[in-house]
């Protein structure tokens, strides 16, 4: 690189691209480091920012420190009377704790708004607004209100895409009022009636947070969820060790892994040590082996065991689970599995024939339907703006599964095959590299590797799975 100051755009205000434009202004305070993002918040995403109190972190403190000043835990200690509670629930453990995500989120939104407030002329700054195309010549990017923004070096940090539409059957209903399509869009709940009967698609950690918000904001109807195998997240639990040992099966299929782990838990929970152990050992080494699958043995395990692996790794805080189990004891929350087979427009309402897992049908009717499906991807089909620019002209490669845009070591392949030196991404959009891209600690270590290796402020060596191993214990 020259000795001139270098500008970056930023594509995304959310942690991945706040945390990431905050630490590059601190390396080089001289270049020009450029947020876009449309809202008027920096560093909270739809993670850390559509939240409500009672919705928390799934992962303790300790696990959320990025290596900024003041840290996590010693800002939250200024914070008393918002974290009294999750101490009592830990103990008093500060580390150990699960907070509010909206604290975190706060966090990070003061540390970026400090920098913006200090910056020198050539510093950081933001652009509220939407990247809609890239500028070529540039680089840059054009945003939706028709400014230019030209560049250097433009990194994608969008995080995680909206849901998508369930496949299947009925996709009229898709069009209607009935439809919540993204419980994380501003007013998603505005016309779901307190005594409403919704139809949760979905058992995940989406179909959690949205049955705890619509509990917490006084809804009185029953709330089915359903899914397919009608599996919820599991729950975290201190305590024990284990040892990594996912590494050394490397090459095995999908299907063998996973009776490697059911074997490895036997073995922990036989000796007094919480399952949850065991997949945090394992952790580690998960981008590591779905590199070295081919296409066939990712989509095996997207189609038969991810939903299986979801539930055990990423988890729900203890006092989330009591909540849930609260609901459901008190009948106001019932989880099942089956599918929908049918959708029928019912007086004011939905009918929805469902196909139950044990075979019998049953028709439930539903004031709403929500997605509770969790993050989208097609990245091959997506007409968001830009990615779809992206795409089409062959700047920007989506792998075989549409799960994102293939990268080396955060450098976005072209459709020739090869890395850009001017467009990078970090994040969500880089999971056919690595997979499990989507959590905290995986993404920060992405972000001080791109950081050192654009800045040239130290030696930066290629990020590779070997570099997850060393991230410690997983969540």
């Amino acid at each position: 690189m020259t000795e001139r100051p270098y500008t970056v755009a930023i594509v995304g205000g959310g942690f991945s691209g706040a945390v990431f434009g905050l630490k590059l202004h601190l390396a080089r305070p001289e270049w020009r480091v450029a947020i876009i993002e449309p809202k008027k918040t920096l560093g909270r995403g739809l993670a850390y920012g559509a939240c409500s109190p009672q919705h928390l972190l799934n992962v303790p403190v300790s696990r959320m420190e990025v290596g900024l000043q003041p840290s996590f835990a010693a800002w939250l200690q200024g914070h008393p009377g918002r974290i009294a509670e999750p101490l009592r629930e830990s103990g008093g453990d500060l580390l150990g704790a699960y907070v509010p995500r909206a604290l975190f989120g706060a966090y990070i939104e003061e540390r970026v708004r400090e920098a913006l407030n200090t910056r020198a002329i050539t510093g950081l700054t933001t652009l509220r607004g939407e990247a809609v195309r890239m500028l070529r010549p540039g680089p840059g990017v054009l945003l939706n209100d028709g400014r230019e923004m030209r560049a250097d070096i433009v990194v994608l940090a969008m995080g995680n895409l909206a849901p998508r539409p369930p496949s299947g059957c009925d996709p009229w209903l898709y069009d209607t009022g009935f439809f919540v399509p993204d419980p994380w869009a501003r007013g998603a709940f505005s016309a779901v009636h307190p005594d409403a009967t919704p139809l949760l698609i979905g058992t995940g950690l989406t179909m959690v947070d949205v049955t705890l918000r619509l509990a917490n904001d006084g809804h009185r109807g029953h709330m089915l969820a359903v899914s397919r195998r009608g599996l919820m997240p599991q729950c975290h639990e201190a305590g024990g060790i284990w040892p990594p040992f996912l590494a050394r099966h490397g090459g095995a299929s999908p299907l063998t892994l996973m009776r490697v782990i059911r074997q490895e838990v036997a073995q922990a929970v036989s000796q007094g040590i919480p399952w949850q152990r065991v997949f945090d050992a394992a952790r580690p080494a998960v981008p590591g082996i779905w590199q070295n699958w081919t296409a066939s043995r990712r989509h095996q395990f997207l189609r038969h065991l991810r939903v299986r692996w979801d539930i055990h790794r990423h988890r729900m805080s203890p006092r989330v689970d009591d909540a849930v189990k609260l609901l459901m004891k008190k009948g106001a929350l019932e989880v099942a599995a089956g599918r929908v087979a049918g959708y029928a427009q019912a007086n004011g309402s939905v009918e929805a024939t469902l196909r139950m897992r044990n075979g019998a049908d049953r028709v439930f009717r539903a004031g709403r339907v929500i997605n509770c499906t969790g993050p989208g991807a097609g990245f091959d089909k997506i007409a968001i703006p830009l990615i779809a620019d992206l795409r089409e002209r062959r700047l920007a490669v989506p792998d075989a599964l549409g799960v994102g845009f293939l990268t080396q070591d955060c450098a976005v392949i072209d459709a020739a095959g090869v890395p850009s030196k001017f467009l990078f991404a970090l994040g969500p959009p880089t999971r056919p590299a690595w997979w499990e891209i989507t959590a905290v600690p995986e993404i920060n270590l992405q972000i001080d590797r791109l950081v050192a290796q654009l800045s040239q402020t130290t030696q930066a060596a290629p990020l590779t799975s070997a570099d997850f191993l060393d991230i410690g214990a997983g969540i």
